[in-house]
């Protein structure tokens, strides 16, 4: 799954892309620093394999990821082709989701480029973009069906559903807001830019992050995503650069020195794999314990495909344990003794945490 991080030139976007993923993406104090769309795959944190990882000693762990996308910022006139627009309009069209980076601090060492901190002017502004692309794709695919209806008549309700649409976004509304016809679910192959899920990533200084909801361009932040049923997510880019320097110990002792119980990238990453409707399963043994990544409301023979297409093939029952009925016997023997262990058909939907072993036959 990809996820674009996108925002206005110079808000900290290559900052935090670098930050979570120690890819070295350039940064620099003035736009369009990022021109090609930088890529990274990101461990999605999850203290459960850690604890297999103790339990079993493996030869390896190997985490569920995430792959981010940076692209370059957006200005006013990108959907015109404005600042290469057109370019990273189209970058964006090939993500599942977007983590919109919003500025959130004042600093007179930092150009802005529309020369001022205004979180909501800037989020409009993205917005305004995504939707104004979206028109344009929206009127072609009006006048493809109404050439189609001409010999199929079932395209009117194509163009008609489309047309509703229009007059939506033409009101400067996004398509993730459209109630009249979910889009998604009847056109699957329809790639709106403003009908991709979205999370704030509101950029603070170090003493915003260290208490946001004393900033007050956090909390208009916040007040947005609740009114669009988004998420909000903390983060401060320079700090998480600093704390990605770090040693899994350190980072904490730094992180408690804060008083913050996680970093505002591990907030966000698993904010990201929540919004995606992605949960993990779990694979356990002395050669490796890992992470599985599969939509929530998988079914077993599916899951074991993740691992390979012969699981499902051959998929015959899987045996599955909760996370937390193995924690809490200690080991998978104990576990299996107190009948904790179960057998599981094709029809089961795997839950997030669950430890499995697929039977199956070659």
């Amino acid at each position: 799954m990809k996820l674009g991080i996108v925002g206005l030139p110079n808000v900290g976007k290559s900052t935090l892309f670098n930050a979570i993923t120690n890819a070295g993406a350039e940064s620099a104090n003035y736009p369009f620093c990022t021109i090609d769309p930088n890529v990274g795959m990101v461990a999605v944190p999850d203290h459960r394999l850690d604890k297999l990882s103790e339990m079993y000693h493996p030869k390896k762990t190997t985490p569920a990821v995430i792959e981010f996308v940076d692209i370059a910022g957006l200005v006013k006139g990108a959907s015109k082709g404005e600042g290469l627009g057109n370019k990273f309009l189209g970058n964006i069209r090939m993500t599942d989701a977007i983590v919109h980076v919003v500025r959130c601090f004042d600093d007179e060492n930092v150009i802005h480029v529309e020369g001022s901190t205004d979180p909501l002017r800037d989020i409009d502004t993205i917005d305004l973009e995504l939707i104004m692309a979206d028109l344009e794709m929206v009127e072609r695919r009006i006048d493809k069906a109404k050439k189609a209806a001409k010999g199929d008549k079932k395209f009117l309700q194509e163009a008609a559903d489309f047309e509703g649409l229009r007059d939506w976004l033409n009101d400067g509304k996004s398509a993730r807001s459209y109630e009249a016809v979910d889009i998604a679910e009847e056109y699957p192959d329809c790639e709106l830019l403003s009908l991709k899920p979205v999370i704030y990533a509101a950029n603070l200084d170090e003493d915003g992050f260290a208490d946001p909801e004393s900033v007050e361009y956090y909390k208009l932040v916040e007040q947005r995503a609740k009114v669009q049923g988004a998420q909000v997510i903390p983060v401060c880019a320079k700090l998480e650069a600093e704390i990605a320097e770090l040693e899994p110990e350190e980072k904490k002792m730094f992180l408690d020195d804060l008083g913050i119980a996680e970093s505002g990238l591990d907030r966000l990453v698993k904010a990201s794999y929540t919004l995606l409707g992605l949960i993990s399963y779990l694979t356990s043994g002395e050669d490796e314990c890992r992470a599985w990544t599969i939509k929530r409301g998988t079914k077993a023979p599916q899951a074991a495909g993740k691992i390979h297409s012969d699981f499902e093939r051959g998929f015959i029952r899987a045996e599955v344990v909760s996370y937390e009925d193995l924690m809490a016997c200690g080991t998978m023997a104990a576990a299996r003794e107190k009948g904790l262990i179960r057998s599981e058909g094709k029809e089961y939907i795997v839950q997030d945490g669950d430890i499995i072993l697929f039977r199956f036959n070659v």
